[in-house]
């Protein structure tokens, strides 16, 4: 005879595994919606930052630090489209091995160049406030050799981080056979878990550090600029400083629509995943997170708007300079 709790053990095990398969990779929801958006999108941001990475390494012939960086952000943000048709393909195909790859290689990939974009939209809005408040000087961090060394710092701490769960997930994929989950979370060994949540939770920690500079800057840019209206209304400075909040303006108008909806959801989603068993809040919950995820996305083709802002070569390029005329 078999004990009750073993029993009740039994039959919730069962529970599971029958939510688990209603919920497979051919139940993943609103497929048809996310395909279209994203290949607009992938279509829209592959024309805007391969015009970018066009304009930065072949029309720019002065090299400065914000052109590094700027630079740099086109690039990440081209990595992002490109890893759009890994995500494309996942939701078009309810094969697991397709599936599996995304999770293992297109994920990853699209989340190293996220957060470098993040971390690269950190940098401009940190020199522009320096140029700011030491209009006459340069700081050693904003030489075009430690901006270069900068830059290549994160791309390595970025790509160590995305090696090591890539690592993980290799290593364990033979000892822990994915579920057919609809998302990545049912191919993660418990290794991986816990990588996985180390990496959300300093990523989002680095986030909120990005987000408070930026509203920082900005808000002392602001500061400044209506202290100099005050005492010297007609200082030809005052035009400068005005440029410089509407450019800030974009960047962080920009950094917020695309990046705090997704950070909302995306750590209480990593933790409350694991705990929910019902099928239709489960998938309630991961529609939710992938418009958050899409939001994310859609950085890659307003970025632009960024190079538009602090690039005369770049306006000039497309012809524009005559609508960013200065005040």
């Amino acid at each position: 005879m078999v004990p009750a709790s073993t029993s009740s053990s039994i039959m919730d095990q069962n529970a599971t595994n029958s939510t688990e398969e209603h919920c497979g990779l051919s139940e993943m929801p609103a497929r048809l919606f996310f395909i279209t958006v994203y290949t607009v999108i992938f279509v829209a941001s592959l024309m805007l930052n391969s015009i970018a990475i066009y304009v930065y390494f072949f029309k720019v012939t002065t090299q400065s630090s914000i052109t590094v960086y700027l630079k740099n952000l086109a690039i990440a943000d081209l990595f992002v489209c490109l890893c759009l048709i890994l995500r494309i393909v996942k939701y078009a195909s309810a094969s697991v091995g397709i599936q599996s790859i995304y999770c293992k290689f297109g994920a990853p990939a699209s989340y190293l160049n996220m957060y470098s974009s993040i971390l690269f939209m950190g940098y401009i809005a940190a020199n522009r406030y320096m140029r700011i408040v030491r209009p006459l000087e340069t700081h050693r961090l904003q030489t075009v050799t430690s901006t270069r060394y900068i830059c290549a710092v994160t791309w390595a701490a970025m790509l160590g981080c995305n090696s090591i769960y890539i690592a993980a997930f290799i290593i364990t994929d033979k000892e822990h056979p994915a579920d057919s989950g609809f998302d990545c979370e049912s191919f993660h060994s418990n290794l991986v878990k816990q990588i996985h949540l180390v990496l959300q939770i300093t990523s989002f920690l680095g986030f909120l550090c990005v987000l408070v500079s930026l509203i920082l800057f900005y808000w002392w840019n602001v500061q400044k600029l209506q202290q100099a209206q005050r005492t010297m209304p007609e200082q030809p400075g005052n035009k400068k400083l005005s440029k410089s909040k509407r450019n800030m303006q974009v960047l962080v108008v920009i950094f917020c629509v695309c990046f705090v909806p997704y950070h909302l959801i995306r750590l209480p989603y990593v933790l409350l995943n694991p705990l929910l068993h019902d099928c239709t809040t489960a998938q309630v919950f991961h529609i939710l997170k992938e418009l958050t995820v899409l939001l994310a996305v859609l950085n890659a083709s307003l970025d632009p708007l960024i190079y538009f802002a602090f690039c005369k070569t770049f306006r000039s390029h497309l012809n524009l300079q005559r609508f960013y005329r200065s005040e």
